[in-house]
């Protein structure tokens, strides 16, 4: 399945594959976090998004466009149509997910790709002490209306 070979590869350049977990994993949208073993600087986590979602081949997409929006609201039925989630969908709390890391004392950064009909939403997180792991948490998802 190409999702999955697309989130391997990701894993596998992040070298975050070995004791990653799936949280979700359906025929169309597959959910991955790990830890990685690289050591990327705070100053270097964009950037090392960006160079991914170039490798992939995807299209960078603007994460305050309506086009991020309108993918996020897809994503956000498919996890909703396998999970019973409380409460109104918010499409715009992915912004603020930066924030309440930042809050818990973690540098974060973040990052969406489309290629083709296959939308890649990358997140990579650790503490500002500079103590543990970068974390990952990767979304792939088939966009479906």
């Amino acid at each position: 399945m190409q999702i999955k070979k697309i989130a391997g590869q990701i894993m596998g350049q992040l070298e975050a594959f070995e004791g990653s977990k799936a949280a979700m994993d359906t025929t169309n949208l597959l959910i991955v976090r790990g830890r990685s073993r690289q050591r990327i600087q705070p100053e270097e986590l964009k950037s090392t998004i960006s160079q991914i979602l170039k490798d992939l081949g995807t299209r960078e997409l603007d994460m305050f466009s309506d086009e991020t929006a309108d993918i996020f609201t897809l994503i956000d039925e498919q996890i909703r149509s396998q999970v019973d989630i409380h409460g109104e969908s918010d499409v715009y709390g992915i912004y603020r997910l930066k924030e309440s890391f930042e809050n818990m004392n973690c540098h974060a950064e973040y990052g969406m790709g489309l290629l083709n009909d296959i939308a890649v939403f990358i997140i990579l997180w650790k503490d500002k002490s500079g103590v543990g792991p970068l974390f990952v948490e990767l979304v792939v998802s088939y966009l479906e209306e």
